[in-house]
Protein backbone atom coordinates (compact mmCIF):
# COMPACT_ATOMS: atom_id res chain seq x y z
CA UNK A 1 0.00 0.00 0.00
CA UNK A 2 0.88 3.42 -0.75
CA UNK A 3 0.33 6.62 1.10
CA UNK A 4 1.32 10.15 0.63
CA UNK A 5 -0.25 13.10 2.87
CA UNK A 6 -0.87 16.50 0.85
CA UNK A 7 -0.98 19.21 3.23
CA UNK A 8 -3.90 21.49 3.31
CA UNK A 9 -3.51 23.77 5.81
CA UNK A 10 -1.56 22.84 9.07
CA UNK A 11 -4.70 21.63 10.84
CA UNK A 12 -6.03 19.80 7.63
CA UNK A 13 -4.53 17.08 5.41
CA UNK A 14 -5.31 14.88 2.50
CA UNK A 15 -3.89 11.12 2.66
CA UNK A 16 -3.84 9.65 -0.91
CA UNK A 17 -3.79 6.00 -0.84
CA UNK A 18 -3.49 3.43 -2.98
CA UNK A 19 -4.30 -0.10 -2.77
CA UNK A 20 -2.54 -2.71 -4.82
CA UNK A 21 -4.28 -4.85 -7.56
CA UNK A 22 -3.09 -7.99 -5.63
CA UNK A 23 -5.02 -7.04 -2.89
CA UNK A 24 -7.69 -5.86 -4.64
CA UNK A 25 -8.56 -9.12 -6.57
CA UNK A 26 -8.05 -11.09 -3.42
CA UNK A 27 -10.68 -9.22 -1.48
CA UNK A 28 -12.94 -9.29 -4.59
CA UNK A 29 -12.30 -13.24 -5.64
CA UNK A 30 -13.24 -13.74 -1.27
CA UNK A 31 -16.52 -11.66 -1.61
CA UNK A 32 -17.37 -13.46 -5.00
CA UNK A 33 -16.79 -17.37 -3.76
CA UNK A 34 -18.66 -16.49 -0.50
CA UNK A 35 -21.82 -14.79 -2.37
CA UNK A 36 -21.40 -18.15 -4.39
CA UNK A 37 -21.64 -20.60 -2.13
CA UNK A 38 -24.96 -18.76 -0.90
CA UNK A 39 -26.60 -17.02 -3.52
CA UNK A 40 -30.17 -18.37 -4.75
CA UNK A 41 -30.23 -18.02 -8.78
CA UNK A 42 -33.18 -19.81 -10.70
CA UNK A 43 -31.55 -22.65 -12.75
CA UNK A 44 -28.50 -23.57 -10.61
CA UNK A 45 -28.23 -25.58 -7.56
CA UNK A 46 -26.95 -23.49 -4.38
CA UNK A 47 -22.97 -23.71 -4.53
CA UNK A 48 -23.12 -24.42 -8.19
CA UNK A 49 -23.67 -21.14 -9.53
CA UNK A 50 -21.20 -19.46 -12.14
CA UNK A 51 -19.18 -16.55 -11.24
CA UNK A 52 -20.06 -14.87 -14.36
CA UNK A 53 -23.59 -15.07 -13.31
CA UNK A 54 -22.77 -13.94 -9.90
CA UNK A 55 -20.97 -10.68 -11.07
CA UNK A 56 -23.77 -9.72 -13.71
CA UNK A 57 -26.06 -10.10 -10.83
CA UNK A 58 -24.52 -8.98 -7.62
CA UNK A 59 -21.31 -6.79 -8.91
CA UNK A 60 -22.83 -3.12 -7.83
CA UNK A 61 -23.24 -4.64 -4.17
CA UNK A 62 -19.98 -6.97 -3.67
CA UNK A 63 -17.63 -3.65 -5.24
CA UNK A 64 -19.34 -1.43 -2.48
CA UNK A 65 -19.09 -4.05 0.22
CA UNK A 66 -15.41 -4.32 -0.99
CA UNK A 67 -14.76 -0.95 -0.94
CA UNK A 68 -15.82 -0.55 2.18
CA UNK A 69 -13.98 -2.94 3.45
CA UNK A 70 -10.63 -1.67 1.64
CA UNK A 71 -11.26 1.68 2.96
CA UNK A 72 -11.49 0.89 6.73
CA UNK A 73 -8.68 -1.17 7.00
CA UNK A 74 -6.10 0.71 4.51
CA UNK A 75 -7.08 4.01 6.54
CA UNK A 76 -6.04 2.39 10.02
CA UNK A 77 -2.94 1.14 8.25
CA UNK A 78 -2.20 5.03 6.73
CA UNK A 79 -3.19 6.34 9.97
CA UNK A 80 -0.22 4.17 11.58
CA UNK A 81 1.98 4.77 8.80
CA UNK A 82 1.83 8.17 8.94
CA UNK A 83 0.92 8.37 12.67
CA UNK A 84 -1.49 11.12 12.31
CA UNK A 85 -3.73 11.95 15.22
CA UNK A 86 -6.63 12.96 13.60
CA UNK A 87 -9.73 14.78 15.18
CA UNK A 88 -13.23 14.29 13.81
CA UNK A 89 -14.68 11.94 10.78
CA UNK A 90 -12.82 11.73 7.57
CA UNK A 91 -14.49 13.40 4.75
CA UNK A 92 -13.80 10.55 1.81
CA UNK A 93 -15.45 10.26 -1.50
CA UNK A 94 -15.10 6.92 -2.55
CA UNK A 95 -14.80 6.34 -6.63
CA UNK A 96 -15.95 3.23 -8.14
CA UNK A 97 -14.31 0.09 -7.67
CA UNK A 98 -12.87 -1.70 -11.20
CA UNK A 99 -12.15 -5.20 -11.02
CA UNK A 100 -8.55 -4.93 -12.46
CA UNK A 101 -6.08 -2.15 -11.54
CA UNK A 102 -4.84 -0.78 -8.23
CA UNK A 103 -7.86 0.97 -5.86
CA UNK A 104 -6.93 4.85 -5.19
CA UNK A 105 -8.90 7.10 -3.25
CA UNK A 106 -8.33 10.24 -1.15
CA UNK A 107 -9.30 10.87 2.24
CA UNK A 108 -9.31 14.51 4.03
CA UNK A 109 -8.60 14.83 7.98
CA UNK A 110 -8.31 17.08 10.53
CA UNK A 111 -5.70 17.07 13.11
CA UNK A 112 -4.84 19.01 16.18
CA UNK A 113 -2.11 21.76 15.65
CA UNK A 114 1.20 21.08 17.31
CA UNK A 115 2.16 23.70 19.94
CA UNK A 116 5.17 24.42 21.45
CA UNK A 117 5.86 24.72 25.20
CA UNK A 118 3.68 27.18 26.87
CA UNK A 119 5.81 29.96 28.26
CA UNK A 120 3.54 30.50 31.92
CA UNK A 121 5.57 31.82 34.32
CA UNK A 122 5.63 34.56 35.58
CA UNK A 123 2.54 36.02 33.48
CA UNK A 124 2.14 39.59 34.63
CA UNK A 125 -1.74 39.55 35.78
CA UNK A 126 -4.06 42.12 37.40
CA UNK A 127 -6.29 41.24 40.10
CA UNK A 128 -8.90 43.79 40.80
CA UNK A 129 -10.06 43.89 44.49
CA UNK A 130 -13.55 44.88 44.43
CA UNK A 131 -15.76 45.17 47.52
CA UNK A 132 -19.09 45.79 48.19
CA UNK A 133 -20.06 49.28 48.30
CA UNK A 134 -23.25 50.47 51.33
CA UNK A 135 -25.25 52.57 48.18
CA UNK A 136 -25.27 49.15 46.27
CA UNK A 137 -26.56 47.07 49.28
CA UNK A 138 -29.35 50.17 49.52
CA UNK A 139 -30.12 49.20 45.42
CA UNK A 140 -30.68 45.97 46.40
CA UNK A 141 -33.26 46.60 49.42
CA UNK A 142 -34.81 49.21 47.04
CA UNK A 143 -35.54 46.52 44.31
CA UNK A 144 -36.69 44.27 46.46
CA UNK A 145 -39.12 46.50 47.88
CA UNK A 146 -40.43 47.31 44.62
CA UNK A 147 -40.99 43.34 43.81
CA UNK A 148 -42.89 43.08 47.22
CA UNK A 149 -45.13 46.50 46.21
CA UNK A 150 -48.82 46.09 46.56
CA UNK A 151 -50.84 47.50 43.89
CA UNK A 152 -54.24 49.19 45.40
CA UNK A 153 -57.05 50.63 44.13
CA UNK A 154 -57.89 54.25 43.46
CA UNK A 155 -61.11 55.29 44.69
CA UNK A 156 -60.91 58.73 43.54
CA UNK A 157 -62.67 59.15 40.23
CA UNK A 158 -60.30 60.21 38.18
CA UNK A 159 -59.07 59.07 34.45
CA UNK A 160 -55.73 57.02 34.12
CA UNK A 161 -52.85 58.62 33.62
CA UNK A 162 -49.03 58.19 33.08
CA UNK A 163 -47.55 55.69 35.53
CA UNK A 164 -50.80 54.75 37.01
CA UNK A 165 -51.17 50.88 37.39
CA UNK A 166 -54.03 49.64 35.71
CA UNK A 167 -56.40 46.29 35.78
CA UNK A 168 -57.64 45.47 32.51
CA UNK A 169 -59.14 43.13 30.31
CA UNK A 170 -57.78 42.93 26.62
CA UNK A 171 -58.15 40.86 22.87
CA UNK A 172 -56.81 41.49 19.43
CA UNK A 173 -57.86 41.57 16.39
CA UNK A 174 -56.37 41.59 12.93
CA UNK A 175 -58.68 42.32 9.70
CA UNK A 176 -61.72 41.87 11.86
CA UNK A 177 -60.75 38.17 13.78
CA UNK A 178 -58.92 37.13 16.57
CA UNK A 179 -55.66 36.85 16.43
CA UNK A 180 -53.79 33.90 18.30
CA UNK A 181 -50.53 35.99 19.25
CA UNK A 182 -52.78 38.13 20.67
CA UNK A 183 -55.38 35.96 22.89
CA UNK A 184 -57.96 37.31 24.67
CA UNK A 185 -56.30 38.33 28.26
CA UNK A 186 -58.29 39.04 31.34
CA UNK A 187 -57.44 41.03 34.79
CA UNK A 188 -53.43 41.90 33.53
CA UNK A 189 -52.23 44.45 35.43
CA UNK A 190 -49.84 46.62 33.85
CA UNK A 191 -48.00 50.23 34.59
CA UNK A 192 -49.14 53.10 31.71
CA UNK A 193 -45.71 54.27 30.23
CA UNK A 194 -44.15 51.05 31.35
CA UNK A 195 -44.49 49.61 28.14
CA UNK A 196 -44.91 46.06 29.08
CA UNK A 197 -47.05 45.44 25.13
CA UNK A 198 -45.87 48.57 23.36
CA UNK A 199 -45.64 52.17 24.39
CA UNK A 200 -48.45 53.51 22.01
CA UNK A 201 -51.21 51.02 23.58
CA UNK A 202 -49.81 52.23 26.72
CA UNK A 203 -50.59 55.74 25.67
CA UNK A 204 -54.28 55.20 24.60
CA UNK A 205 -55.28 53.55 27.79
CA UNK A 206 -54.83 57.37 29.36
CA UNK A 207 -57.93 59.01 29.85
CA UNK A 208 -59.69 55.96 30.56
CA UNK A 209 -62.08 55.44 33.29
CA UNK A 210 -63.05 51.71 35.39
CA UNK A 211 -65.72 50.52 33.01
CA UNK A 212 -64.85 52.65 29.82
CA UNK A 213 -64.34 49.97 26.56
CA UNK A 214 -62.04 51.39 24.21
CA UNK A 215 -60.45 50.20 21.04
CA UNK A 216 -56.80 50.43 20.84
CA UNK A 217 -55.11 50.38 17.38
CA UNK A 218 -51.40 49.59 17.11
CA UNK A 219 -48.81 49.29 14.71
CA UNK A 220 -45.96 46.91 15.53
CA UNK A 221 -42.64 48.20 14.47
CA UNK A 222 -40.82 45.52 12.25
CA UNK A 223 -38.37 44.74 14.78
CA UNK A 224 -40.54 43.88 17.60
CA UNK A 225 -39.05 41.39 19.48
CA UNK A 226 -42.20 38.81 18.58
CA UNK A 227 -41.61 38.23 15.09
CA UNK A 228 -45.26 37.25 14.75
CA UNK A 229 -46.12 40.41 15.65
CA UNK A 230 -43.73 42.36 13.81
CA UNK A 231 -45.16 45.26 11.21
CA UNK A 232 -48.59 43.94 11.93
CA UNK A 233 -51.77 46.41 12.25
CA UNK A 234 -53.36 45.40 15.64
CA UNK A 235 -56.63 46.39 16.84
CA UNK A 236 -57.49 45.77 20.39
CA UNK A 237 -60.45 45.57 22.99
CA UNK A 238 -59.89 46.93 26.26
CA UNK A 239 -62.35 47.11 29.24
CA UNK A 240 -60.59 49.23 32.33
CA UNK A 241 -61.37 46.94 35.98
CA UNK A 242 -59.44 49.69 37.93
CA UNK A 243 -57.04 52.28 38.47
CA UNK A 244 -54.30 51.42 41.25
CA UNK A 245 -51.82 52.75 43.03
CA UNK A 246 -47.99 51.54 43.80
CA UNK A 247 -47.46 51.10 47.76
CA UNK A 248 -43.86 50.23 48.38
CA UNK A 249 -43.58 48.58 51.95
CA UNK A 250 -41.08 50.11 54.44
CA UNK A 251 -37.53 48.72 54.40
CA UNK A 252 -37.37 47.51 57.95
CA UNK A 253 -37.84 44.01 59.85
CA UNK A 254 -41.19 43.32 58.42
CA UNK A 255 -39.87 43.08 55.20
CA UNK A 256 -37.09 41.15 55.70
CA UNK A 257 -38.64 38.14 57.14
CA UNK A 258 -41.44 38.46 54.42
CA UNK A 259 -38.05 38.21 52.09
CA UNK A 260 -37.06 34.90 53.13
CA UNK A 261 -35.49 33.11 56.30
CA UNK A 262 -34.52 36.59 57.88
CA UNK A 263 -35.23 37.67 61.46
CA UNK A 264 -34.01 41.06 61.16
CA UNK A 265 -32.49 43.93 58.40
CA UNK A 266 -29.45 43.85 59.34
CA UNK A 267 -29.49 39.21 58.46
CA UNK A 268 -31.39 40.94 54.98
CA UNK A 269 -28.04 43.31 54.48
CA UNK A 270 -25.53 40.45 55.58
CA UNK A 271 -26.90 38.19 52.50
CA UNK A 272 -27.34 40.65 50.37
CA UNK A 273 -23.70 41.86 51.11
CA UNK A 274 -22.32 38.09 50.99
CA UNK A 275 -24.59 37.76 47.83
CA UNK A 276 -22.39 40.27 46.57
CA UNK A 277 -19.15 39.21 47.76
CA UNK A 278 -19.58 36.07 45.95
CA UNK A 279 -20.64 37.45 42.42
CA UNK A 280 -17.76 39.73 43.29
CA UNK A 281 -15.14 36.88 43.48
CA UNK A 282 -16.46 35.16 40.00
CA UNK A 283 -16.11 38.28 38.52
CA UNK A 284 -12.65 39.15 40.00
CA UNK A 285 -11.55 34.77 38.71
CA UNK A 286 -13.34 35.53 35.49
CA UNK A 287 -11.49 38.21 34.75
CA UNK A 288 -8.07 36.98 35.51
CA UNK A 289 -8.96 34.06 33.35
CA UNK A 290 -9.72 36.15 30.53
CA UNK A 291 -6.05 38.13 31.17
CA UNK A 292 -4.65 34.37 30.53
CA UNK A 293 -6.58 33.00 27.95
CA UNK A 294 -5.92 36.51 25.71
CA UNK A 295 -2.32 36.67 26.96
CA UNK A 296 -1.47 33.07 25.94
CA UNK A 297 -3.23 32.86 22.53
CA UNK A 298 -1.31 36.17 21.85
CA UNK A 299 1.65 34.43 22.25
CA UNK A 300 0.59 31.61 19.95
CA UNK A 301 -0.57 31.57 16.54
CA UNK A 302 -1.84 28.33 15.40
CA UNK A 303 -4.49 27.12 13.34
CA UNK A 304 -7.81 25.19 14.81
CA UNK A 305 -9.73 22.16 12.91
CA UNK A 306 -13.34 23.08 11.88
CA UNK A 307 -14.31 19.76 13.38
CA UNK A 308 -13.43 20.96 16.82
CA UNK A 309 -15.14 24.42 16.07
CA UNK A 310 -18.16 23.19 14.60
CA UNK A 311 -18.23 20.58 18.13
CA UNK A 312 -17.98 24.11 20.06
CA UNK A 313 -20.64 25.65 18.23
CA UNK A 314 -23.16 22.54 18.81
CA UNK A 315 -22.86 23.39 22.57
CA UNK A 316 -23.10 26.79 22.41
CA UNK A 317 -26.21 26.33 20.43
CA UNK A 318 -27.54 23.38 22.35
CA UNK A 319 -26.91 25.73 25.21
CA UNK A 320 -29.30 28.62 23.97
CA UNK A 321 -31.48 26.49 23.09
CA UNK A 322 -32.04 25.38 26.54
CA UNK A 323 -32.12 28.52 27.85
CA UNK A 324 -34.79 29.66 25.97
CA UNK A 325 -36.98 26.85 26.87
CA UNK A 326 -36.75 26.99 30.62
CA UNK A 327 -38.13 30.76 29.62
CA UNK A 328 -41.03 28.78 27.53
CA UNK A 329 -39.78 30.59 24.52
CA UNK A 330 -38.90 29.12 21.02
CA UNK A 331 -36.36 30.43 18.96
CA UNK A 332 -38.72 30.48 16.24
CA UNK A 333 -40.64 32.90 18.09
CA UNK A 334 -38.32 35.16 18.02
CA UNK A 335 -36.92 35.07 14.77
CA UNK A 336 -33.31 32.86 15.93
CA UNK A 337 -31.86 30.33 13.97
CA UNK A 338 -29.42 27.36 14.72
CA UNK A 339 -27.43 28.57 11.56
CA UNK A 340 -27.54 32.32 12.32
CA UNK A 341 -26.55 31.57 16.34
CA UNK A 342 -23.37 29.54 14.71
CA UNK A 343 -22.91 32.46 12.57
CA UNK A 344 -22.40 34.99 15.21
CA UNK A 345 -20.53 33.16 17.44
CA UNK A 346 -18.63 31.47 15.38
CA UNK A 347 -15.43 33.81 16.49
CA UNK A 348 -16.04 32.96 20.42
CA UNK A 349 -16.04 29.17 19.34
CA UNK A 350 -12.49 29.13 17.78
CA UNK A 351 -11.41 31.43 21.16
CA UNK A 352 -13.09 29.05 22.94
CA UNK A 353 -11.09 25.66 20.90
CA UNK A 354 -7.92 27.71 21.14
CA UNK A 355 -8.35 27.90 24.87
CA UNK A 356 -8.72 24.25 25.36
CA UNK A 357 -6.30 23.58 22.91
CA UNK A 358 -3.53 25.47 25.33
CA UNK A 359 -4.56 24.14 28.62
CA UNK A 360 -4.28 20.75 27.25
CA UNK A 361 -0.86 21.55 26.12
CA UNK A 362 -0.12 22.90 29.65
CA UNK A 363 -1.02 19.67 30.99
CA UNK A 364 0.76 17.60 29.02
CA UNK A 365 3.68 19.62 29.59
CA UNK A 366 3.58 19.51 32.95
CA UNK A 367 2.25 16.19 33.19
CA UNK A 368 -0.72 17.63 35.56
CA UNK A 369 -3.21 14.20 37.22
CA UNK A 370 -6.44 14.27 38.87
CA UNK A 371 -5.94 12.78 41.98
CA UNK A 372 -9.14 10.30 43.83
CA UNK A 373 -9.31 12.68 46.31
CA UNK A 374 -9.58 15.93 44.03
CA UNK A 375 -12.11 13.86 41.62
CA UNK A 376 -14.10 13.38 45.09
CA UNK A 377 -14.07 16.98 45.92
CA UNK A 378 -14.75 18.44 42.38
CA UNK A 379 -18.46 16.41 42.28
CA UNK A 380 -19.29 17.24 45.81
CA UNK A 381 -18.79 20.66 44.58
CA UNK A 382 -20.85 19.95 41.16
CA UNK A 383 -23.47 18.34 43.79
CA UNK A 384 -23.39 21.37 45.85
CA UNK A 385 -23.77 24.00 43.34
CA UNK A 386 -26.90 21.97 41.42
CA UNK A 387 -28.34 21.25 45.16
CA UNK A 388 -28.13 17.83 44.89
CA UNK A 389 -27.01 14.70 46.65
CA UNK A 390 -23.54 13.39 46.15
CA UNK A 391 -24.39 10.03 45.77
CA UNK A 392 -27.07 11.06 42.36
CA UNK A 393 -24.39 12.98 40.88
CA UNK A 394 -22.13 9.92 41.14
CA UNK A 395 -24.27 7.51 39.96
CA UNK A 396 -25.02 10.06 36.91
CA UNK A 397 -21.39 9.36 36.33
CA UNK A 398 -21.13 5.75 36.98
CA UNK A 399 -24.10 5.31 34.02
CA UNK A 400 -21.97 7.52 31.57
CA UNK A 401 -18.84 6.57 31.60
CA UNK A 402 -17.66 8.87 29.01
CA UNK A 403 -18.81 12.00 30.75
CA UNK A 404 -16.35 11.39 33.41
CA UNK A 405 -13.19 11.49 31.16
CA UNK A 406 -14.51 14.85 30.37
CA UNK A 407 -15.45 16.10 33.96
CA UNK A 408 -12.04 14.96 34.92
CA UNK A 409 -10.50 16.94 32.06
CA UNK A 410 -12.80 20.06 33.19
CA UNK A 411 -10.91 19.56 36.56
CA UNK A 412 -7.65 19.26 35.23
CA UNK A 413 -8.18 22.63 33.25
CA UNK A 414 -8.90 24.23 36.17
CA UNK A 415 -5.61 22.90 37.56
CA UNK A 416 -3.93 24.49 34.70
CA UNK A 417 -5.24 27.71 35.55
CA UNK A 418 -4.28 27.65 38.67
CA UNK A 419 -0.71 26.93 38.35
CA UNK A 420 -0.46 29.70 36.21
CA UNK A 421 -2.33 32.43 38.89
CA UNK A 422 0.25 30.63 41.47
CA UNK A 423 3.48 31.58 39.48
CA UNK A 424 1.58 34.54 37.65
CA UNK A 425 2.88 37.91 38.33
CA UNK A 426 0.05 39.94 39.92
CA UNK A 427 -0.98 43.01 40.61
CA UNK A 428 -3.61 44.23 42.93
CA UNK A 429 -5.50 47.21 41.67
CA UNK A 430 -8.76 49.38 42.99
CA UNK A 431 -11.85 48.86 40.87
CA UNK A 432 -13.14 51.92 38.17
CA UNK A 433 -15.68 54.43 40.33
CA UNK A 434 -18.04 52.95 37.76
CA UNK A 435 -17.50 49.54 38.00
CA UNK A 436 -17.71 49.61 41.54
CA UNK A 437 -21.15 51.02 41.33
CA UNK A 438 -24.44 49.21 41.55
CA UNK A 439 -26.07 47.81 38.71
CA UNK A 440 -29.70 47.83 37.75
CA UNK A 441 -30.56 44.34 38.23
CA UNK A 442 -32.65 41.91 39.08
CA UNK A 443 -32.14 41.24 43.35
CA UNK A 444 -29.92 38.18 43.99
CA UNK A 445 -31.63 35.37 45.13
CA UNK A 446 -31.05 35.36 49.05
CA UNK A 447 -33.39 32.04 50.42
CA UNK A 448 -30.19 30.03 51.05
Amino acid sequence: MQVSVEDINSVKKTLHIEIPEEKVVQELDKAYNKLRKKAKVKGFRPGKVPRSVVVRLFKKDVHADVTSSLIQSSFVDALKETDLKIVGTPNVDPPELEATGPYRYAATVEISPELEDIEYRSLPLKRTNYKVLDEEIEAQLKMLQKNMAQHQKIEEDRPAQKDDFVLIDFQGFRDGQPFAETAKTENYNMKIGGGSIIKDFDDQLIGMRPGDKRDVEVKFPPDYFNKKLADLDISFQVFLHEIRKEVLPEIDDVLAKKAGRYESLDELKKAISDNLEQGYAKRMEQELHEQIYNALISKSDFEVPDTMVDMELKGIIEEAERSFTAQNISMEDIGITRESIAEKYRDTAVQQVKRHLLLGKLIDQEGLTISDDELEEGLKEMADSFNQPLEQIKSYYDQNKDKIQYFKHTLLEKKAIKLIIDNGKIEDVEPQKEEASAEESEPAPLDD
